[in-house]
């Protein structure tokens, strides 16, 4: 796999890949024992995790894909990005591997993809960790953005400024940094990179798209949300997130009563890069408390 671009010390794991709707899926899949599946939002990939895979990889089965039109996976032109197919292309990745049982971890529009797969199979999530995201629709007193704002997300202008401008990166990202120091120059080219020219941001511009137009398929998830109660959860919660905020946190303490909640002041919306060692702490933790 020809990527020069790629910082191989930040980003030590081998590549696998499975062909799915879409094209050619990525992932990594490290060490051994009790899976552990890692599951990215928008704008990221499984680089995001990187901190977590090598902490754990000596104890535990670390699996973290690149959605359809992320990463290191392909980035085709015509297909649907719509968020029930990423969540197709997870289970087919699932049952590719054959994991019968693993602890689930979701971020931003992970969220969603990864939370269809619990809610449609509660027996084979074993525990669940939830990093800033949401399983509801954007819309109402959830919304993102003021209704003009997302129109134009939705609309042409918002593709010619994702697409053309790369406005998502360029200007969003870091404005969701609780620190931005955090994102070092060298970082930050692990996730320019890959989606480094217009052809490389359809899945972009679709997951802005999809947040907004998706509700009814994000409604039907939140109407099955009882069944996440029964599964063995902490929250990892980055405070300043200026997306998804102490609503969205609260939100989640109501659905998982029982949860470990782990506040994280001076982090923002990427948790696992601000805040990678409490992370995984609160993730040992639940892995610890709760036998497999």
């Amino acid at each position: 796999m020809e990527t020069p671009w790629l910082d191989r010390t930040a980003y030590p794991f081998s590549h696998h890949t499975l062909e799915v709707d879409g094209g050619r899926m990525h992932y990594v899949d490290e060490g051994s024992g009790e899976p552990i599946l890692f599951v990215h939002g928008s704008a990221a990939w499984s680089f995001v995790y990187r901190h977590l895979v090598h902490d754990l990889r000596q104890e535990y089965r670390c699996i973290a894909p690149d959605h359809i039109g992320f990463g290191l996976s392909a980035k085709p032109a015509n297909w649907g990005y719509r968020l029930a197919d990423h969540a197709r292309n997870l289970a087919a990745l699932i049952d590719h591997l054959g994991l019968r049982r693993f602890t689930l971890v979701v971020h931003d529009v992970g969220g969603p993809i990864g939370l269809s797969y619990a809610l449609d199979h509660p027996e084979r999530v074993s525990r669940l960790l939830v990093l800033n995201t949401f399983c509801w629709s954007l819309r109402g007193p959830f919304a993102l953005a003021p209704g003009p704002i997302a129109a134009l997300l939705r609309g042409p202008i918002g593709r010619l400024f994702i697409t053309q401008f790369n406005t998502e990166l360029r200007l969003l990202i870091p404005q969701v940094y609780g620190d931005r120091r955090k994102l070092t120059p060298a970082i930050y080219r692990q996730y320019l990179a890959p989606l480094a020219t217009p052809e490389d941001r359809h899945g972009l511009f679709a997951f802005a798209e999809q947040v907004f137009s998706e509700s009814d398929w994000c409604d039907g998830l939140w109407a099955r949300r009882a069944a996440l109660s029964e599964v063995p959860a902490a929250i990892a919660w980055g405070m300043r997130d200026p997306l998804f905020g102490q609503r969205f946190l609260a939100r989640w303490s109501e659905v998982l009563p029982g949860a470990e909640v782990v506040t994280l002041p001076g982090a923002g919306h990427f948790v696992q890069e601000e805040a990678p060692a409490e992370v995984t702490q609160a993730l040992r933790r639940l892995l610890a408390t709760v036998p497999a």
